[in-house]
């Protein structure tokens, strides 16, 4: 019983993830298995890249989350379109522009946050109601199509493999040595596990928290860019998944919310159960509310299960 429960909180989301991709496979047949999981990849890549920015936030100090991702990659989205206009030589500066329009956000997060001293759910909240009205204004209720160099890319695949599962996995590998060894995640860490300690230090936790806040916007911005290309443009309600789901990919991969520990490699395991989790409940034809009432029920057991790290 000890054996079992010494696994590593982060690796039950992957365990969970598999069992499902099993049992889909099983039921839908064999031939379906490689399509399934090319699917969870490509789609998770996205909860990934967005759950990367907020896990900074979240790992920077107890209460700190960022609830205007969804809304930001949204703006993001219609920024860069708009920039690009559809043409392909634009590309590059429809991705300055989505990654410009991301900092810039968490820019305003931090400095609401700061300056008017609101709580982060508050302050983030609030702007997400702003960024979502600049969207709106963007482009109303019409879908902005992308260029077909953009469209291509999100599309591409290298030996059968798409490519940009691969570049977030990069992006991820990236983020963890950044944590480990980078002076910033150290900081970071620092900064969330004790605040008055980290200044006693010499860190700078203003500092560290707006980088952490712009990580995570630019992080949603690229998720914007890229996630129209993917599916065919940049549309008001193209965000709205993200803003919960980003925050459970982070808890369930085990970055604790109360700061000063993350987990990079954890986001990807949760992030393909929640993607295969859907998959397979649509492959058993599950009707919608039976689907929330499943999915709920399931990442109840799964936070359950896992066992909480030992305090010392």
């Amino acid at each position: 019983m000890n054996r079992r429960l010494s696994l590593a909180p982060w690796t039950y989301g992957f365990i969970v993830a598999l069992a499902m991709w099993i049992a889909t496979t099983a039921y839908a047949g064999f031939d379906s298995a490689e399509a399934t999981l090319t699917a969870a990849l490509t789609f998770g890549a996205f909860s990934v890249l967005v759950g990367t920015g907020q896990m900074l936030v979240i790992a920077s100090g107890p209460g700190n989350i960022d609830l205007s991702v969804s809304s930001v990659l949204t703006l993001a989205a219609y920024v860069s379109m708009t920039v690009m206009k559809a043409q392909d030589h634009m590309l590059f500066a429809g991705l300055a522009a989505a990654v410009a329009v991301g900092a810039l956000a968490g820019l305003l997060n931090f400095l609401a946050i700061t300056l008017l001293r609101l709580p982060p759910i508050i302050a983030t909240l609030a702007w997400s109601f702003v960024f979502q009205s600049l969207a709106f204004n963007f482009g109303g209720e019409a879908t902005l199509k992308p260029p077909a160099m953009l469209s291509a890319f999100t599309l591409w695949r290298i030996g059968g493999v798409p490519f940009m599962p691969l570049a977030v996995i990069l992006l991820t590998l990236a983020t963890m040595i950044v944590l480990s060894r980078g002076v910033w995640g150290r900081r970071l860490l620092a900064v969330g596990q004790s605040e008055p300690a980290a200044k006693l230090a010499g860190i700078s936790a203003g500092r560290v928290r707006l980088i952490a806040y712009c990580l995570c916007g630019a992080a949603a911005g690229l998720a914007g860019f890229l996630l129209s290309g993917f599916s065919g443009g940049a549309a008001l309600n193209m965000g709205d998944i993200y803003l919960l789901e980003s925050i459970a990919v982070v808890v369930l991969g085990g970055t604790s919310v109360a700061g000063g520990q993350a987990n990079a490699l954890g986001i990807w395991g949760a992030a393909l159960f929640f993607n295969l989790m859907a998959t397979m409940l649509n492959t058993f034809q599950m009707q919608a509310g039976v689907r929330f009432v499943l999915t709920g029920a399931l990442i109840i057991l799964i936070v359950a299960i896992v066992p909480r790290p030992r305090v010392a």
